[in-house]
């Protein structure tokens, strides 16, 4: 397919907006006071999180290329694959971290069934957004599992986010052989966009109320 440059421009303009078009993350700076809030913020940052270390990545190793790969079926559709699949990681791993810090403030307090409703409703939300129904079924399962084995008080202050990291370098449509290569820096690429989002978490969430 020959582009002229224009084309070009408008491909490159719209690759950012395509892996979460709805996205605009207008409530950057709302406080999280309520679940209400919180449900915002999880879903909110892990859909950033999920498109800022995607695109990151796509775009440092393709480089030009990874605009016009845009143009191409097969890629779009395993760009879709792998987003919704670091996506739902990136949930899991940020709703049980400020969980566990609004647990270990004493400003929350949920039983596992309540902390899978949360879960479960950012993810409810996606699928009118073009998440796979399957998807949601599966991952709420992997949740599950995950929680029962997890001792919410202490999760904030082991590797809250190291899930989501490995998931982003192995979903991200990169030739294995190159990934081999990309690890330490792919996965230090998503712990620094963590780092943000627990920083706003700490400040916004000061006045939480359950």
């Amino acid at each position: 397919m020959k582009l002229n440059i224009n084309s070009l421009f408008k491909i490159i303009s719209a690759v950012r907006e395509y892996l979460f078009s709805y996205q605009k993350f207008g409530k950057k700076f709302q406080l999280v006071n309520t679940l209400s809030d919180l449900v915002s913020f999880i879903n909110e940052r892990s859909a950033y999180v999920t498109q800022t270390t995607l695109y990151g990545y796509l775009k440092t190793r393709m480089g030009l290329k990874y605009a016009l790969m845009f143009s191409e079926d097969i890629f779009i559709q395993s760009v879709n694959k792998s987003k919704w699949n670091i996506f739902v990681v990136a949930v899991s791993d940020l709703t049980l971290f400020t969980v566990s810090i609004l647990s270990n403030r004493n400003q929350l307090n949920l039983s596992n069934d309540s902390i899978i409703k949360i879960y479960k409703s950012v993810l409810d939300d996606q699928i009118t957004k073009g998440m796979p129904e399957e998807l949601l079924g599966s991952s709420l399962e992997k949740f599950k599992d995950r929680i029962n084995n997890t001792n919410i008080n202490f999760y904030s202050r082991e590797k809250p986010f190291e899930l989501s990291g490995l998931a982003l370098y192995e979903w991200s449509p990169i030739a294995d052989n190159l990934k081999v290569l990309d690890k330490e820096i792919v996965l230090n690429s998503i712990k620094n966009k963590w780092m943000h989002v627990i920083n706003d978490f700490d400040k916004l969430s000061k006045n939480f109320k359950n």
